[in-house]
């Protein structure tokens, strides 16, 4: 499946989402959040200092951001005014990245768990729970950096991308949003791991995969039965379009925060995936 662009130059786009009839998404190491047009019009929807990761909305249609370096999840009201939603410094012991919310506002949150970049030991961590009126409380210990994170259809099973651990990893939601009886989805084989995942209409999970620059379409149990090569990192995914059929991919030539900067590599390349 041959990929196109829908928007270049960009620093290092992450967080992709659809919502309504845009593509909606982060720009971390430029510190914006962007909306665009399936024609490639994009818009500036508002600046986050701290690096915006994870998406999502509230009933109301208010945006969450993940302000990454704060451990604080933002507010973005119709006016147009960015306050605190939730401080997660409490149970993320590193810096938050990629969240998932709910039909009812509520928001899953993970963390880095340890300090790759600085040489950090690999350190086990929790998810956050972000309930609607900002209340926060820890699930789902001992995630081996956690990342993009997709809930089913009918609400009741989460399911997180454990980057170093190179799996899918599910669990049931409770009523009080907790997580419970934790089981591997899908182990990735080969060399490939997972970063952002998006979830199709029959319940298979597209998995971008950095290191082996290619989106990977998982069933449950670890069986590929899609693959979209991107030829350079594949960092995040999303199903999008009026059928819900197009694959957004962010890809980047880099993931450090000053060569992307400088280099401007990252795009959202896109495909219409088969039905």
């Amino acid at each position: 499946m041959a990929l196109k662009t829908l928007v270049d130059g960009l620093a290092f786009a992450e967080g992709l989402r659809w919502h309504d009839g845009q593509l909606w998404f982060s720009d971390m190491h430029d510190e914006s959040v962007w909306r665009v047009s399936e024609d490639g019009t994009h818009h500036r929807v508002c600046e986050v200092a701290g690096r915006p990761s994870g998406l999502g909305w509230l009933p109301n249609g208010d945006l969450l951001v993940v302000s990454m370096m704060d451990k604080k999840v933002l507010r973005l009201d119709s006016k147009g005014a960015l306050s605190v939603h939730a401080d997660l410094s409490a149970v993320a012991p590193r810096r938050i990245n990629d969240m998932v919310v709910d039909n009812a506002g509520r928001a899953y949150v993970g963390n880095f768990g340890f300090d790759f970049e600085e040489g950090e030991p690999q350190a086990a961590t929790p998810l956050a729970v972000v309930e609607p009126d900002g209340r926060v409380m820890a699930t789902a210990d001992e995630l081996i950096f956690p990342n993009g994170m997709v809930i089913t259809a009918d609400g009741k099973v989460l399911v997180a991308a454990e980057t170093f651990a190179s799996c899918l990893t599910a669990f049931e939601i409770g009523a009080d949003g907790s997580l419970s009886d934790r089981r591997v989805w899908a182990e990735i084989g080969g060399d490939a791991v997972p970063d952002g995942i998006c979830m199709d209409a029959k319940g298979a999970i597209w998995v971008a995969s950095p290191t082996t620059g290619e989106c990977l379409r998982i069933v449950e149990g670890g069986e590929v039965t899609g693959r979209v090569e991107t030829g350079r990192q594949a960092i995040a995914c999303a199903l999008g379009g009026a059928s819900g059929d197009v694959l957004f991919i962010a890809t980047s030539a880099s993931v450090a925060r000053d060569e992307c900067r400088a280099l401007r590599s990252g795009r959202i390349e896109y495909v219409v995936t088969p039905k």
